[in-house]
């Protein structure tokens, strides 16, 4: 099952529709790397101030125990104001909301209310030992800069929990269980430039490019014309040349000395009368 903010506007309802199918995705590409050995966010870091589809890459770090539970808390002291969960076989996905002390302002909309915690729970076997999963949230606008901090609580089959809630004060020393953490990157300035006919960009470039070989082409074109005309040319003559020297050879046959041999033989005859 699938949920989102009850008052999202239709509008941010469709490209969240979109960012879902995205959630997939990244699901899916993300299981074809190596396990993490902590609960990651995957990626971990996106464009400040927009949309966004992440995932939580959880291992299960027992021998014994497969992970049956997954429980993410968002952050706090910024709030998220849209929160989509897409589903996944074998799980049964909740939400839970919290009412804000100051409502925000969302796309000319105040939200009282937003979601405070997503909870995964196995309908099935789990996550076994030495296996990971990934789970996708869509969430949206983000904050325009900092980073979100995120605690998660694995629970196991054996009935071990795990909090992921410890943030390192030396960011050169990792926690034993640390917390999943997205770092909001400043939007890309340029993204919307990137069609524009700047004479100094590379866009530029590429679109002179296709002109500069078209110029070329038809250049050379006429050069290729005339290099094969000029061969069709000499095939010709030498074509009518071995014409020519073949009729010349046929007429020299015809007028060879068939008379000059009938004389030779009149003489010889006339002298064996003799």
């Amino acid at each position: 099952m699938s949920s989102t903010t009850p008052i999202s506007p239709v509008r941010r309802t469709a490209r969240r529709a979109a960012l879902l199918v995205g959630a997939g995705l990244v699901t899916s590409a993300a299981l074809t790397g190596a396990a993490y050995a902590h609960v990651e966010i995957t990626p971990d870091s996106v464009p400040g101030g927009e949309d966004a589809v992440i995932a939580f890459s959880v291992p299960t770090e027992s021998d014994n125990a497969s992970t049956v539970a997954l429980k993410v808390l968002l952050p706090q002291n910024r709030p998220i104001a849209e929160v989509a969960t897409t589903p996944m076989p074998g799980w049964r996905v909740t939400t839970t909301t919290r009412t804000l002390a100051k409502p925000i302002e969302v796309e000319g909309e105040k939200l009282k209310s937003v979601v405070s915690q997503v909870t995964w729970k196995a309908t099935g076997a789990g996550i076994a030992p030495g296996q990971y999963q990934q789970f996708a949230l869509s969430l949206g606008p983000l904050p325009g800069s900092g980073t979100l901090v995120f605690n998660a609580v694995q629970t196991y089959s054996d009935g071990t929990v795990v909090n992921w809630n410890e943030v390192s004060a030396d960011k050169s020393v990792e926690p034993e269980h640390p917390a999943p953490t997205l770092t909001l990157t400043a939007p890309d300035s340029k993204a919307g430039d990137d069609t524009a006919s700047d004479p100094g960009s590379d866009s530029a470039s590429d679109a002179a490019a296709p002109t500069d070989t078209a110029a070329t082409t038809t250049a050379s074109t006429p050069a290729d014309d005339q290099g094969s005309s000029s061969t069709w040319a000499n095939l010709m003559a030498g074509t009518a040349l071995l014409v020519s020297l073949l009729t010349a050879l046929l007429v020299w046959r015809r007028a060879r000395p068939v008379p000059v041999a009938t004389a030779s033989g009149s003489r010889d005859l006339e002298d064996t009368k003799a």
